[in-house]
């Protein structure tokens, strides 16, 4: 297939992406993420929901009766404070998949009502770990942050508490201008990428034949519980969930395990009981008929995403996953490339706008 060229990505939309990534969004406490991405969309939609734990939900056609869903999560992973030593020393519990080996030496933004403090991730020196003795590894048992305080006493006087979350404050950067770079593209990329589908729809003056429902849900990094809550209250017809997967060309991945997914080469399709194959099947067509190059991979039992849970919900939702390919996942250097970022916008407009009125997806008819 000959590689199309899509550039749909504007230069306001990098720079709300840049200040997307840069509103820390931890499970759970998502509301100034959402603030910002709501903000963006406004313009191209007619209505929005906002549920009780904080899922956004932008609304085209919203009296129509026939209800397609693109969505993707907003939560990011983090850490939360879950003890605090008598020498001012605090350990964590961990808020989600957070990687307790990428912590050591890592800057942090601690969340209280005073407002953000800083505090670093504390590891003992090389010189220190010696003696003969085999290294200890990282683990959530002890690593530790350290805020400059002496005391217990002092941790607290600045707002801190048990219970108070954790987040790396690492930016948004793009590198040799071709990758995005940054924490909490996991899965910061997809609410993006459905934005954009937004405003491509109502720039290119498009009038769907049925509902659409760009959906930014919650809570999907400890167990896709977001996407089951706002599922029950759209009741949808038809489901694409984006999200991201792994780059497997990267050192230490092992492809007969992980399979073989490369940045660069386009967005990745899933296939899995939780997906509905005519409407893999028919995004397949889309991606063929406008020459957007793809890539499979194969679930076993459930895909782990948000897909899993619109599919089962309502006695059933034809959904389907688009994924983007991601280096490094749950780190602070997660990165993609914006081709392939690209080409998922395209994908998902391509797909909408090929969706007739009361479109069924079902195996028996």
């Amino acid at each position: 297939m000959a590689k199309k060229k899509i550039n749909h990505i504007s230069k306001n939309s990098e720079k709300f992406l840049e200040k997307y990534l840069n509103t820390a969004s931890p499970t759970g406490f998502e509301s100034e993420g959402q603030k910002v991405w709501l903000d963006y969309i406004k313009p191209y939609i007619d209505s929005h929901i906002v549920d009780t734990y904080g899922s956004v939900v932008g609304v085209i056609n919203p009296e129509a009766k026939y209800k397609v869903v693109i969505e993707a999560h907003a939560d990011e992973i983090s850490w939360f404070v879950h003890y605090i030593t008598e020498k001012g020393f605090i350990y964590l519990r961990r808020n989600g998949g957070s990687d307790h080996q990428i912590a050591p030496s890592k800057r942090v933004n601690i969340h209280t009502d005073k407002g953000m403090v800083k505090a670093v991730f504390g590891w003992p020196a090389i010189h220190t770990r010696g003696g003969g003795v085999k290294e200890e590894s990282p683990k959530t048992d002890n690593i530790f942050l350290d805020c400059g305080c002496g005391s217990k006493k002092e941790v607290e006087a600045l707002g801190i508490h048990v219970g108070c979350v954790v987040t790396y404050e690492d930016e948004f950067m793009i590198l040799n201008k071709s990758n995005y770079l940054g924490r909490a593209l996991d899965n910061r990329m997809g609410g993006f990428m459905i934005a954009e589908v937004a405003r491509l729809l109502h720039e290119n003056k498009v009038k769907l034949p049925f509902g659409l429902y760009i959906t930014n849900a919650v809570q999907e990094e400890i167990g896709l519980r977001g996407a089951q809550m706002i599922a029950e209250r759209i009741k949808p017809d038809v489901a694409i969930v984006t999200d991201v997967c792994h780059d497997t060309n990267t050192p230490m991945i092992k492809k007969i395990v992980e399979g073989d997914l490369s940045s660069g080469k386009g967005p990745v399709l899933t296939y899995g009981p939780a997906v509905q194959n005519n409407l893999l099947k028919f995004i397949i067509d889309q991606a063929k008929k406008n020459k957007v190059d793809f890539q499979r991979l194969a679930a076993s039992r459930s895909t782990g995403t948000d897909t899993d849970a619109f599919a089962y919900s309502n006695m059933g939702v034809a959904s389907a996953l688009i994924s983007l390919p991601l280096r490094y996942m749950h780190t602070t250097v997660e990165m993609c490339s914006k081709d392939d970022v690209n080409s998922v916008i395209e994908l998902i407009y391509q797909t909408l706008i090929s969706i007739k009125k009361d479109q069924t997806f079902n195996y028996l008819k």
